[in-house]
């Protein structure tokens, strides 16, 4: 199984992710990072990823091969992390096949309803706990 992880800016959500994926899912699990800059995708690489590339044509190329999508809902926002998230990486990640396990957390002024009140440590036990949920049903089949 092929997770997907995606960040921007410095990447500090993308690492966090990784290395609780990397602590959660079994050796058959690649655990591929993509970064929108050479930071997020270096402090990605730095969490323990397998695979590791940057920028909108690496994000394009590598989406379609993922198995899950792990990252915030800035993601499929374009204009997001300070510009960094382009119409490309949107539409790349919406039409992909594989699963999305997104993070309500976005600094354009979108309102999720039903997240009040969840820390950011919360939300990534529940983001874990789903992909593990996904690993488990994929690796079965």
């Amino acid at each position: 199984m092929r997770v997907c992880v995606i960040d921007g800016r410095g990447g500090g959500l993308g690492s966090r992710l990784v290395s609780g994926l990397r602590e959660t899912l079994n050796l058959d699990c690649l655990i591929l990072a993509l970064g929108t800059n050479r930071s997020a995708a270096e402090a990605m690489r730095d969490a323990g990823a397998e695979q590791v590339a940057c920028g909108e044509k690496a994000i394009s190329e590598l989406v379609p091969t993922a198995d899950v999508i792990v990252a915030s809902l800035n993601v499929v926002l374009p204009g997001a992390m300070l510009g960094e998230v382009t119409q490309e990486i949107a539409r790349t990640i919406l039409e992909a096949k594989a699963k999305k396990v997104l993070l309500p957390l976005n600094r354009v002024r979108v309102e999720i309803v039903g997240t009040e009140g969840r820390t950011m440590e919360m939300l990534i036990d529940e983001c874990l706990s789903r992909v593990r949920a996904a690993a488990q049903t994929t690796c079965r089949a």
